[in-house]
């Protein structure tokens, strides 16, 4: 980072300035989130006795067209986009937070905070593109029920096995080390700019992925956008991403994973 990015504020009117649009911001942000997840709540609530096990019900799934003879991909898509930004939004708080503070310092203001969120959801749309792709051709393969829940045995143990091995991964473990580490990542890529708070932004969703991407695709074990399911990633990908914390689960979890895989094999094949 530049010393010359580097701007004092002058007066106590411009300290208040920054902290009226530091928390404007930072509202924008959690508001998004909590209608995305009062959307996907919402939904189960159109049915007879909804909730939150509505969403688990193929009923509901087949409402919007997404049965195995008519699926829809553009609508696979946009529920994938909006699960993907309930779910993948707070993890990212941390780093934001530290941008946050450089933003004290006049390294960024809410343009770079907004281009910085942008470029980092751009990464996730485009996995919402890949995960809905997947979705609706197992679907078509009926190989996951109308709820986005699998129904094979070899595809949940082969997706329980291979999330449970990938959290030992080199990869996973590069990426997750750099999401658990936000200051040192924008002292190593911090450019000025809006642009480049994107591109940053874009390395960040990208480091992200890495990082999630596995976790995310078991919900085709559980269901996609079943509100259970979400709410435990969620807090899961969040927790690993705190360095005091997330070392200490993240292992731990494939283990579990590896196990659960095993499991479901042996019923595959008819040893338990």
């Amino acid at each position: 980072m530049s010393v010359s990015t580097i701007k004092p504020a002058k007066t106590w009117s411009a300290l208040l300035r920054v902290a009226a649009l530091r928390n404007v911001r930072w509202l924008a942000f959690y508001a998004v989130i909590l209608v995305c997840w009062v959307v996907i709540f919402s939904m189960s609530q159109q049915l007879p006795g909804g909730g939150i096990v509505a969403l688990s019900d193929p009923g509901f799934w087949a409402s919007i067209c997404l049965t195995p003879t008519n699926a829809s991909p553009f609508s696979l898509f946009g529920m994938w986009a909006l699960m993907s930004l309930a779910m993948m939004m707070p993890t990212l708080v941390p780093a934001l937070g530290v941008y946050d503070q450089l933003g004290d310092c006049g390294a960024g203001n809410w343009r770079g905070f907004a281009a910085l969120v942008g470029g980092y959801f751009g990464i996730w749309l485009i996995f919402a593109m890949a995960g809905s792709s997947a979705q609706f051709f197992l679907t078509q393969q009926s190989l996951i029920a109308p709820d986005g829940s699998s129904q094979s045995l070899w595809l949940t143990g082969g997706l329980l096995v291979f999330a449970g091995a990938y959290q030992f991964s080199t990869l996973k473990d590069a990426c997750l080390t750099q999401c658990q580490q936000p200051l040192t990542f924008f002292m190593q890529y911090w450019r000025p700019g809006t642009v480049n708070a994107f591109n940053m932004g874009v390395r960040l969703g990208a480091l992200c992925l890495g990082c999630c991407w596995a976790l995310m695709a078991l919900g085709f074990v559980g269901g996609t956008m079943n509100l259970v399911w979400m709410g435990v990633a969620t807090v899961f990908m969040t927790i690993e991403k705190l360095p005091d914390i997330g070392r200490y689960v993240s292992r731990p979890t494939g283990v579990l994973l590896l196990l659960a895989g095993a499991l479901v094999f042996g019923r595959a094949f008819e040893i338990i």
